[in-house]
């Protein structure tokens, strides 16, 4: 297995005692040499990492949030996808479990992809490991405060005629329509984005929610599960290298913050 030349566990981990887990799939950019000599250059540039998000969510420790933030690259495999590799939009052009192309359909690998039992290695060595922690600490959460908020965190960039038409909306709630989360919260999630109307905002558009949203989000067992995806460019360059932008970051920071406030009350309601 590739992972015998591990130097990176599959994520990185902070506990916290709050309601709040944040999940953050995609900001991992560690790919192993048995796997990255097999791919084109253009993997190099990790072009479709979500970038820069632990540095924006910078507040969640003051927020006293569990973190769960991936370090493989989703070009090795992603997190963010069913085991089994199942389509979450059918009809839709949509990555793979373990991509084959970037975003803009750009080949990843030099001759072959993946086979099923590569894919297997990885689904086992890292998909797995970031799933059962979480897992484990929903249900931590869930009996130490009765309830659990999962804000599954996303970035991509804002035009990707592959993936969406036009360009993106800032910010992009996804609830699985309505099956992870109370549709009275995410009414309330959606309602306090609109009220900075420098940004657009949707709820259930072009991302519903992934895997995880759909797989954890479970509202009857306390579980309120928001995936968001936010347009790149209302807090960085959009453009390799991917430049963190501070002063976008910093007007985009206080309405993330303001959002689990929102969740944190909601929750605090319903109690």
């Amino acid at each position: 297995m590739f992972l015998s030349e591990r130097t990176v566990a599959p994520y990185r981990f902070r506990h916290g005692s709050s309601a709040l887990i944040v999940s953050m799939p995609h900001v991992g950019t560690f790919v192993p040499r048995s796997i990255g000599r097999t791919m084109n250059d253009v993997a190099v540039r990790r072009d479709d990492t979500d970038w820069h998000l632990p540095r924006l969510y910078d507040f969640l420790e003051e927020l006293d949030a569990t973190i769960i933030a991936a370090n493989y690259s989703r070009y090795v495999v992603d997190l963010n996808r069913p085991p089994d590799g199942a389509n979450l939009y059918p009809g839709r052009d949509t990555p793979k479990l373990c991509p084959e192309d970037t975003f803009g359909r750009q080949p990843l690998y030099r001759s072959t992809p993946p086979s099923n039992p590569e894919i297997a290695k990885r689904v086992e060595s890292v998909w797995h490991p970031y799933h059962r922690r979480l897992e484990r600490e929903i249900e931590r959460v869930r009996s130490e405060h009765g309830a659990a908020i999962l804000w599954d965190a996303h970035s991509i960039v804002s035009v990707s005629p592959r993936l969406f038409d036009g360009r993106l909306p800032d910010f992009n709630l996804g609830t699985a329509d309505g099956a992870s989360c109370d549709p009275a919260l995410a009414k309330e999630l959606l309602a306090a984005f609109r009220r900075h109307g420098e940004y657009t905002s949707v709820l259930n558009g072009r991302f519903k929610g992934g895997y995880i949203t759909r797989r954890y989000g479970s509202p009857s067992r306390g579980v309120q599960a928001i995936q968001l995806e936010m347009a790149e460019e209302t807090y960085m360059s959009e453009q390799c290298p991917y430049t963190f932008d501070a002063s976008r970051a910093e007007r985009v920071r206080p309405i993330l913050r303001e959002q689990l406030q929102v969740t944190k009350e909601f929750l605090l309601r319903r109690q």
